[in-house]
């Protein structure tokens, strides 16, 4: 349990965060929201720095984030990505000392989590690998689900500041059990997607409106968040990522590198991963993944809830 005189510790020491992307941003106007005040941050999106600045926050390199910051934090793309901030020839670690921390919210495969929380062990740093899931919308308005990695006691101290970002914040294990579950979240989504996508199409091939499937199936146990967040976006041709494509594509890829790893069977993951590739190829991969729906309208011509690209026999 964390005692009133830990939080009060954390709120005040001094936070670095590196990446101010679709979900980086919006988390880091959280924190600030939250009470913790004394936030540097850096990105390559100069914009998005002074955006956080004109919030209060102080602009940053990464090297002053490594040697002036209690706690530093990433939302990166993808593992090479935080090694390179971290581990690199002027990587961040170089600056740290024992003491500080390192909270990883990027989505990595949690063999380079495991790796690179064996350097930062060498210079007395902890580190949780904390992955999120809610794309955008729930990284906006602060209820992301949080997937944590690392020491309880670590975990404790840290997880008030996590809710800053999260309405959900579960500790699964040690280093590199978050970006595990989250690879599990991530095929958990990637299927239904595609699921979604295949009836919709299906209904409206059939002469049903999919507005009116999606309103009579959504409480019934097909019913899901993902249905709930993805069928209005089908249905109205909007491919605003929220989550891109190329995103999933990376997510997959470290699920199968893992599943190959420990020997899981993941038939499912691979045949989405197809789609993805596929869509990838065909200039989608900057659109949200629930352009899936594109695969179908490509093989069938139906657009669901749209006219539809050929005649429906």
């Amino acid at each position: 349990m964390v005692i009133k005189n830990e939080i009060t510790e954390v709120m005040e020491m001094k936070i670095g965060l590196i990446g101010l992307g679709i979900m980086g941003k919006p988390m880091a106007k959280n924190i600030i929201k939250g009470g913790y005040s004394d936030l540097m941050v850096n990105d390559l999106n100069k914009a998005s720095v002074e955006e956080l600045v004109e919030l209060g926050a102080i602009a940053g390199t990464n090297a002053e984030i490594g040697s002036s910051c209690d706690l530093v934090m990433t939302m990166l793309p993808n593992s090479p990505h935080v090694k390179a901030v971290m581990l690199g020839e002027n990587g961040v670690a170089n600056y740290m000392k024992a003491g500080q921390v390192f909270i990883d919210m990027s989505s990595i495969n949690p063999v380079a989590s495991k790796e690179i929380a064996a350097e930062l062990e060498k210079k007395g740093v902890e580190m949780l690998d904390a992955p999120v899931s809610g794309g955008e919308p729930k990284a906006i308005d602060g209820t992301l689900s949080i997937m944590v990695g690392g020491k309880q006691n670590v975990f404790d101290k840290y997880k008030p500041l996590l809710e800053t970002m999260g309405a959900s914040v579960v500790r699964c294990g040690e280093i590199g059990a978050g970006n595990t579950t989250k690879l599990a979240n991530q095929i958990i989504v990637a299927c239904n997607i595609q699921a979604l996508a295949e009836a919709l199409t299906l209904a409206q091939k059939a002469g049903v409106d999919p507005q009116l499937v999606f309103e009579a199936i959504r409480g019934g146990l097909a019913g899901s968040t993902v249905m709930n967040a993805k069928a209005p976006m089908m249905i109205a041709g909007n491919d605003k990522p929220g989550f891109k494509i190329d995103l999933h594509i990376k997510d997959l890829n470290n699920a199968l590198d893992c599943a190959h790893t420990v020997g899981a069977l993941v038939p499912m993951t691979a045949g989405v991963q197809e789609i993805f590739q596929y869509l990838h190829h065909s200039g989608h991969g900057q659109d949200d993944h629930s352009a899936i729906a594109k695969y179908y309208e490509n093989l069938t011509g139906i657009r669901i809830g749209r006219p539809s690209l050929v005649p429906n026999p």
